[in-house]
């Protein structure tokens, strides 16, 4: 299975990149033919211009900028999304890479109308996402009803798929990791993806 892994961290040395090096070698270790896009290592600019945001509606979307990127994400069979969760949302580089990448004509299809929109990853099978908060999980879970799960699950994933099988991993008080956990977690990982 073609597999995108999109990673979201501006440290080298992070946790986050210890969780998606362990990810890649693991699902690499199943077959899955792995392509890694380090959004920060690749300089990827989060910012949509005026001209992307000008063509959303007039017939087909300005993808000068992201041909590269936008072959990626149509070609994925498995979309893994590795990142920090920061003030219980995305990272802006990986929300600027969503505004982007996942656009109409590629991600999504405009209704006539501009009513419904329609999938347009439908070669899309799963979607696995690994992830690191700074809080305990019942912060997420209650006080903010999972924020981030509910975005990709519901809206990007519910708009752009169908049948798209969703899985997530949040590894809650990472400021104070230690080895044991890090390593159950690691084990969690291979376990469910």
């Amino acid at each position: 299975m073609k597999c995108l892994v999109v990673f979201a961290h501006p440290l080298q040395d992070s946790l986050c990149r210890h969780l998606c090096d362990e990810t890649v070698a693991h699902l690499a270790g199943k077959g899955y033919d792995i392509e890694l896009l380090d959004l920060y290592a690749s300089a990827f600019d989060p910012r949509l211009s005026e001209a992307e945001r000008q063509s959303y509606y007039a017939g087909a979307f300005d993808a000068g900028q992201l041909q590269a990127q936008l072959r990626q994400l149509q070609a994925a069979q498995s979309l893994v999304l590795v990142f920090p969760t920061w003030w219980f949302g995305f990272p802006a580089i990986l929300k600027g890479w969503f505004d982007r990448v996942w656009a109409p004509g590629h991600a999504y299809q405009h209704a006539a109308d501009l009513g419904a929109i329609t999938p347009g990853l439908l070669q899309l099978q799963e979607v696995r996402v690994v992830t690191t908060l700074g809080s305990p999980w019942w912060v997420d879970l209650f006080v903010l009803r999972r924020p981030v799960r509910r975005v990709l699950r519901l809206a990007l994933l519910g708009a752009c798929t169908r049948g798209c099988s969703f899985r997530m991993l949040s590894f809650y008080r990472s400021e104070k990791a230690d080895r044991v956990r890090v390593d159950a977690f690691v084990r969690k990982i291979r376990a469910r993806f």
